[in-house]
């Protein structure tokens, strides 16, 4: 039996520093034990500009990536370029190395990882047994929110013997890709049979790597240079993403106070850069080892383009932040976040759902910036869709965000605004007029970024032109903010316009205008005439136009009216719904959302008809998903939440709640709410189904939408029966605060309040 100290585990609670525990309760905690060991889908921590990925350890070598640190290897597509890992320290205990070490229910006891979403942190708490040696071992790791470019991850250890140990911090770079797919130059067809050895290969290592796992590999940092000193205490790495930005890392590293260092020794190579010190601990004593990490990436805010002054840079933030402390810099981090959540979502009578908010919220949350251009990438900051923007962060992200915390919807909206010129540059290449953005955009460049056989669909899935210009207005409609929007938000939606204007036809028999060669957002259907979704969009943004051109005192292209009062939507006048598209194209194959008529009725679009059509609309969609997509590991995780507001805008309480927890069970992994697309396939860290969960709650439940002066009633009001009552806090409109409560009266009539927002 290996020896353990009865008292040491008292002393870890008691004295372990710092202290990271929320007191804000189990709403806002995710935590993994010893049953996840053989089921864990790590989460990352981030801070919108750069992460690191959880670990079950909480201290191994994980991926780290950063906004717009892109590959842009020739033929292949841009991709997400992988950071040297820099949450890396080790421990070697006289008998073995902590990250060495096999994640076993023997070796690793007393085990507990919980993701402190109220504090922005993760803490990693355990037993690490060793041959006749045990060590109480405690982590915390947070990417700073006060200061941008600084990651911090802070080692404790309680020995039960005395002896020597050593500790190993590193910087260690990502190796390059096994394989290299030219996804822009080849088609997928040729690329088959690569691809499936591929993925065999990484299924036998990672039987939870994602199906598309083969495709979505990091890009590759060339390192440069590395070094360090054993003095000083410092290492630091610098290179270059291939074809892309220069970048560069350091670390200082923190010892205990009052130890003497035995041995020290700064190693470097191509595979790490590292200092490892040997020392002499006591039974029962606590040691704590903190590293102190910054990052940065020549795009990134006033640094020179020089890797000269990126390394000193990094250093001088490395060796800055190990000055102010452990203490000081998680209290400010820490101070951030506590003011995000004063910006929250409440149910009252349902603690599951309330911790799926708050998962959703944390991920949204840590995924955005303030005062940047950074949109949010389809999966965030992860190789997943590889890191490219779809209309996910203008029609998902951004109405999540902006009622709650409107500084950060701001830079998603900047972002379409400071990617304009290569909207622009697309739309004279394909023969229109205005700015055409791509359906896959390039996070630094704002370039069309597709693989090769998607990039003529790409070309036709253009409602995401419209939704560009329904987020700008929005944006405006939330805070009134008429100087972004004559200087910033009017330009993307003029000439965005003028795209949509230039790319309809007019069907003179029929007095209508149509839109042909489309994409439906059901992407099966990537060349239909008159796509329902589309053309609603199409209809409802210049429609937007016509309104921001009013607010900025401008005169609105009289085409822009007279083509929304002509866009044809397709409708069955028989059965009293509407249909996906016109006559020409049939809906009948299986997909993964049945029918995109399911979001006419979201948020932003909300097209007017009567509650009778309404009702019909509805119905169809439920049909349409039952009998199109019935296996329930190929339902796209967007569908059950647009179906819960859809169940809402037809007074379905029973209905919205039942489809709203449908996108939570199969679609949510352990142990960190990470969300899947679908049940199946792993594609993770979907922020648009985030978003759109979130939305279920500020626009499905309440019945409000962003209309007219600002928020407006539209439909009434629903509380499911499960729930005592909903209350949306902090929600911010046109600069002033305001709590939204949802509670059922004296007879059960469930009502909507305004209220001044509490302190």
């Amino acid at each position: 039996m290996r020896k353990t100290c009865s008292f040491i585990a008292l002393l870890f609670c008691l004295c372990l520093a710092p202290k990271v525990f929320s007191e804000s309760g189990p709403a806002f905690e995710l935590t993994a034990t010893q049953k996840d060991f053989g089921l864990y889908y790590p989460s990352y921590l981030a801070n919108g500009f750069f992460t690191t990925n959880t670990s079950l350890r909480g201290n191994d070598a994980t991926i780290s990536y950063m906004v717009g640190v892109v590959d842009y290897t020739p033929g292949d597509t841009p991709r997400p370029a992988a950071l040297p890992s820099w949450a890396e320290m080790d421990y070697f205990d006289g008998s073995a190395w902590l990250n060495a070490t096999p994640v076993t229910s023997d070796s690793f006891r007393d085990y507990r990882q919980t993701l402190q979403m109220y504090d922005g942190a993760l803490n990693t708490q355990y037993v690490f047994a060793s041959g006749a040696h045990a060590t109480r071992v405690a982590v915390t790791t947070f990417v700073s929110e006060d200061k941008a470019h600084v990651g911090v991850t802070s080692l404790s250890v309680t020995p039960d013997f005395t002896g020597t140990v050593r500790l190993r911090f590193t910087l260690r770079p990502h190796a390059p890709p096994a394989h290299r797919f030219l996804l822009q130059q080849v088609p997928a067809g040729d690329l088959r049979k690569a691809e499936a050895e591929s993925e065999a290969e990484i299924r036998a290592s990672d039987p939870l790597a994602a199906e598309r796992a083969e495709e979505w590999y990091p890009g590759y940092v060339n390192i440069a240079s590395s070094g360090g000193s054993k003095a000083e205490r410092v290492i630091w790495i610098t290179g270059e993403a291939v074809d892309g930005p220069q970048i560069a890392e350091a670390a200082a590293i923190e010892l205990p106070v009052g130890v003497t260092v035995a041995e020290s020794e700064v190693q470097q190579s191509q595979q790490l850069v590292s200092i490892e010190v040997s020392l002499k601990v006591e039974s029962g004593r606590t040691y704590t080892f903190t590293k102190y990490a910054a990052i940065s990436q020549e795009n990134w805010g006033a640094v020179k383009n020089q890797a000269g002054d990126l390394k000193s840079s990094a250093i001088g933030w490395a060796k800055g932040a190990r000055d102010e402390g452990l203490s000081s810099l998680l209290a400010k981090h820490q101070a951030i976040w506590h003011g995000l959540w004063k910006s929250d979502i409440v149910v009252d009578g349902d603690p599951e759902i309330q911790r799926v908010i708050h998962s959703d919220l944390f991920y949204l949350y840590e995924n955005s910036t303030v005062n940047t251009t950074w949109a949010m990438q389809g999966c965030g900051l992860s190789p997943n869709y590889w890191g490219h923007v779809f209309w996910d962060s203008d029609s998902w992200d951004m109405p999540a965000l902006v009622l709650l915390h409107p500084e950060r919807a701001k830079s998603l909206v900047m972002f379409r605004y400071r990617t304009l010129p290569a909207a622009e540059e697309r739309a004279k290449a394909y023969g229109y007029r205005g700015a055409m953005y791509p359906w896959e955009s390039d996070p630094q460049k704002g370039t069309e970024s597709t693989d090769h056989d998607f990039i003529p669909i790409g070309a036709r899935e253009i409602h995401l032109d419209g939704d560009i210009i329904i987020s700008q207005w929005q944006y405006y409609l939330a805070t009134a903010d008429s100087a972004w929007l004559r200087d910033y938000g009017y330009k993307v939606i003029h000439e965005t316009a003028e795209f949509l204007t230039s790319r309809v036809t007019y069907n003179r028999e029929k007095d209508r205008y149509e839109i042909w060669h489309v994409c439906s957002g059901d992407e099966i259907y990537n060349d239909v005439a008159n796509d329902a979704f589309t053309n609603a969009v199409t209809q409802k943004a210049l429609r937007a136009a016509v309104a921001a051109a009013s607010a900025v005192g401008e005169t609105p292209d009289p085409k822009w009216t007279e083509i929304a009062q002509k866009m044809y939507i397709p409708f069955s006048e028989q059965e009293q719904h509407h249909v996906d598209f016109d006559e020409m194209s049939q809906h009948t194959r299986k997909s993964w959302m049945g029918s995109s008529i399911a979001w006419l009725a979201y948020p932003p679009l909300d097209l007017a008809m009567s509650s009778d059509v309404r009702r019909n609309d509805y119905n169809f969609a439920i049909k349409s998903l039952s009998d199109l997509t019935p296996n329930i590991n190929g339902i796209n995780d967007m569908v059950p939440v647009i179906i819960s507001i859809d169940a809402a805008t037809v007074g379905d309480a029973e209905e919205s709640y039942k489809r709203l927890e449908f996108s939570n069970g199969p679609f949510l992994k352990p142990p960190f709410n990470v969300r899947s697309e679908t049940p199946g396939n792993n594609h993770l860290y979907i922020l648009c189904v985030s978003g759109g969960f979130v939305e279920n709650f500020l626009y499905g439940f309440t019945g409000l939408r962003l209309a007219g002066d600002g928020l407006t009633q539209v439909y009434p009001p629903i509380l499911p029966s499960a729930w005592k009552g909903l209350t949306i806090k902090g929600v911010k409109l046109h600069g002033q605060a305001y709590d939204y409560v949802i509670s059922r009266d004296g007879t059960g009539k469930v009502q909507l309040e305004q209220r001044p927002a509490a302190e």
